[in-house]
């Protein structure tokens, strides 16, 4: 198969999958933003203002693993309600364009979300160069490592309704009970210590660090970027090598 031919095969599918649903069904882009407004509506309330910034970098991670996780309902539903998936498979496009024009049009989907979150960060004054950088770096790896576990997940569900039991357990587990959207010094010691098993927590770290909410030193960044990659690194190899592709 050409680059040529990949490239279309890319852009085809982010069109079906993110910008035809947003001219047809928008409300879904108030579904995808109510969630982390409503986490930055309670901490507005809890912390009387005082946390609201931690808030908004929260929503953006928040908003980036749904990005992510959402893709194993599509990935399912196109492959055991349409059959579409079979259809690629037989196919000169390969596995890994499928899931990369897929992931792109959640992310494109997203952007609406996204945009009023970046705005909440300008007004906040949090875009300098620095932070502008190392947010989407953070960001871009939290969309990558979810896509690549959902993907996994996906290939192993049989029916839809499945990934309506864990999408809301991986919201939990990783962005409600890390420190996403508050100050990990919030966590007893021993909390402090499981929520770094999180990758997202080393994610908010960076942002919240790269925009003044609390002191990061270089070693501390260095091992945050290190452990976000790995961890990234780790849910590909794991898709390449345990995702089902084809059915057995």
């Amino acid at each position: 198969m050409s680059e040529r031919n990949r490239l279309r095969s890319l852009l085809t599918l982010v069109q079906l999958n993110g910008l035809i649903p947003i001219r047809t069904q928008p409300l879904y882009l108030v579904n995808l933003v109510a969630s982390p407004l409503s986490f930055l509506f309670f901490i507005w309330i809890v912390s009387k203002g005082a946390d609201l910034a931690y808030g908004v970098v929260g929503g953006m991670v928040l908003t980036m693993l749904s990005v992510g996780t959402g893709l194993q309902s599509d990935l399912t539903h196109y492959r055991h309600d349409l059959k579409f998936q079979d259809i690629v498979v037989a196919s000169p496009v390969e596995a890994p364009v499928y899931v990369a024009g897929l992931a792109l049009s959640e992310l494109v989907y997203s952007l609406p979300a996204l945009a009023v979150f970046a705005i909440l960060f300008v007004y906040y004054g949090f875009a300098t160069v620095t932070s502008s950088v190392v947010l989407v770096g953070a960001l871009l790896l939290v969309w990558s490592f979810a896509t690549a576990f959902a993907f996994t997940l996906s290939t192993y569900f049989q029916d839809v309704r499945e990934t309506w039991m864990f999408s809301p357990i991986f919201s939990l587990v990783l962005t409600v009970l890390p420190p996403v959207y508050y100050p990990i010094g919030y966590l007893p010691g021993w909390a402090q210590i499981a929520a770094r098993f999180s990758p997202t927590t080393y994610a908010a770290e960076l942002v919240q660090g790269a925009v003044g909410l609390q002191p990061l030193t270089f070693s501390t960044a260095t091992i945050d970027w290190v452990v976000l990659v790995a961890f990234t690194a780790a849910l590909f190899v794991i898709a390449a090598f345990k995702a089902r592709w084809k059915d057995p």
